[in-house]
């Protein structure tokens, strides 16, 4: 059975939210089973290797060091331990490591067993290499694991492994756009800020509320509506929450209009953007605001808080500017 084939097999059960520790409640990781992996160097130190290029085309390369290609060659040697197990890609990066995994068929280990394994096997290569039997771990405890069970996952995680060099070296040559701002006071409120903060002085902004009782005829309407002013250089503010909001505020991203999205949920400590909103970010096109703290658990959203970002909206599209 190829990779696609066991893929549709899959049904989505949702993703592990980002945590070195937290594991999927009641996965087999026994079990056959795609995976992407992230370990992180201790204390975030730049050991694997550097990223040369601005990020501005597709020449940022990852450049590894002796221990990055060490760890590179002990990944690899992990199927001569465990048969069923393939590597189906990998991406070093300075400070951390990325990498997808196929359990072929059930392992009689836990797949954290497997992962530890290969973390000893690092430890070992990095003494060797310094030369110095008392260094610390070379990796952070735990790991992260993704679960990849939908087909239109793995191509995307695999374009994003890929993708890591230029990203950071956009985000060392524009750093202001990629990191947690706290404290970022507008129209009389406090937030914590992801992106370019400069869109709330904006000659024009304007709130994106929609009632949940429009048809699809009323939102078609209300989208063309709100594009022709993001066309005239109107800034998009809105929480997306209704489907009218989520429509117009998608197709204004789609478009590369800049928009401001507020967020229920704040920003963990190291959070960044994902997916396209990492190119928004680099293009000064997104700025994401969160009013209230961040938190791992999943909660549903209360009508008082989605009235108050929706007032929130508001009071950024009228107001003068942030501070």
């Amino acid at each position: 059975m190829n990779q696609d084939e066991f893929l549709k097999k899959k049904q989505w059960a949702g993703e592990l939210r980002p945590s070195m520790k937290r594991r999927r409640v009641g996965h087999d990781y026994h079990g056959r089973c795609i995976y992407m992996i992230t370990l992180v160097v201790d204390q975030r130190r730049p050991l694997l290797g550097t990223v040369t290029g601005n990020g501005t085309t597709q020449t940022a390369v990852f450049s590894p060091y002796p221990l990055g290609k060490a760890v590179i060659e002990a990944l690899h040697d992990i199927p001569r331990f465990y048969p069923d197990i393939d590597i189906w890609g990998a991406q070093p990066m300075p400070d951390h490591l990325h990498f997808i995994i196929f359990v072929k068929k059930p392992i009689p280990v836990h797949l954290g067993t497997v992962i530890n394994g290969f973390k000893v096997a690092c430890n070992r290569i990095y003494r060797q290499l310094m030369a110095d039997n008392d260094l610390p771990a070379l990796w952070e405890t735990g790991y992260n694991d993704r679960i990849i069970d939908h087909k239109d996952q793995l191509p995307r995680l695999k374009g994003y492994l890929q993708d890591n060099p230029r990203r950071l070296a956009i985000k060392r040559s524009q750093p202001r756009l990629f990191s947690v701002q706290h404290n970022v006071h507008a129209a009389g409120h406090n937030f914590a800020a992801l992106g370019n903060i400069f869109l709330l002085d904006a000659p024009q902004r304007v709130a994106v509320k929609c009632s949940r009782r429009l048809t699809q005829e009323d939102i078609n309407r209300y989208c063309q509506h709100y594009l022709a002013l993001a066309r005239e250089g109107a800034v998009l503010v809105s929480p997306s929450i209704s489907p009218g909001e989520k429509t117009i505020m998608r197709a204004a991203f789609d478009h590369g209009y800049p928009v401001i999205i507020l967020l229920e949920n704040g920003f963990a400590p190291l959070a960044k953007p994902g997916g396209k909103r990492f190119d928004a970010c680099a293009n000064g096109k997104l700025l994401l605001l969160a009013p209230w703290p961040h938190h791992n658990d999943h909660r549903t959203i209360s009508r008082q808080q989605c009235n108050d970002l929706n007032d929130m909206a508001r009071d950024i599209a009228c107001h003068n500017g942030h501070g």
